[in-house]
């Protein structure tokens, strides 16, 4: 009687013990199935799961469910600060650039020309940096987003189309400002401005002619638009030089 109790007893371990071991599978088997999908989500984590040392330690704990962060995430550099200002203040970032290559183009034409190495005019590079923030970045921001909306298109045909409204438009108008602008903070009265533009405009857009068509066709057809004032202001270094020359030419006297 007795040994048919505990057979009886040890037949009802041993189903009690199988119906667990099947729930444990269950179990198992479902967090195996979720360890998968995160880690198939790409190839470097599918070799993880390939890992036997690894894949035996799938049974952890919720923690290690969360994604691996990506270090060189958050090493951002120069350029995605450059980029991020760009699109968060555009018209500031635009200004600030064209700024330091107006600076950067006045004293080296400063160097170039002056009489007596390492005479500086401050003055001088100071109207330069204001004119850059205050007129030419701005007045790029919305000339190139103009231009971008008129003719939307990049093709060689649209770039030229938008190279000859550059040099018929922006160019004879920009230059002009740059003049008066610089002439007005010298002292000069109106009719000296006149006079200054009458003599050197012209053939400072001429002049022109044989550098900027290339950098226009060049910033219109290649470059993203939130970066084209950053490639014409790149352009603008070695033009400046002369412009700021052009600029420092005595003025015209009007008796």
């Amino acid at each position: 009687m007795n040994r048919k109790c505990k057979s009886i007893q040890a037949l009802i371990t041993n189903r009690c013990l199988l119906r667990f071991s099947e729930k444990q599978f269950l179990v198992d088997a479902s967090h195996v199935t979720e360890q998968w999908k995160y880690y198939s989500r790409s190839p470097f984590q599918l070799r993880k799961i390939r890992n036997p040392k690894i894949s035996s330690s799938l049974n952890l704990s919720s923690h290690s469910h969360s994604y691996p962060s990506n270090s060189n995430s958050t090493k951002i550099g120069f350029l995605g600060w450059y980029l991020a200002k760009l699109h968060s203040h555009p018209l500031i970032t635009k200004g600030v650039t064209t700024s330091l290559i107006y600076v950067a183009a006045d004293l080296t034409s400063q160097m170039i020309a002056s009489e007596y190495p390492g005479s500086i005019d401050l003055k001088r590079t100071l109207r330069m940096a204001a004119y850059g923030m205050l007129v030419l970045g701005p007045t790029q921001h919305f000339w190139f987003n103009s231009m971008s909306k008129v003719l939307p298109q990049r093709d060689t045909l649209t770039s030229l189309k938008k190279l000859f409204m550059g040099q018929a438009i922006f160019g004879p108008c920009i230059t002009s400002v740059f003049f008066s602008y610089n002439a007005a903070l010298q002292g000069e009265n109106g009719a000296q401005i006149v006079a200054r533009l009458k003599r050197d405009l012209l053939p400072t857009l001429v002049n022109g002619l044989l550098y900027w068509p290339i950098c226009d066709f060049v910033t219109y057809k290649y470059i993203p638009v939130h970066l084209q004032p950053l490639v014409n202001s790149s352009c603008s270094y070695v033009w400046t030089i002369y412009l700021t020359y052009m600029a420092s030419l005595t003025k015209v006297s009007t008796d």
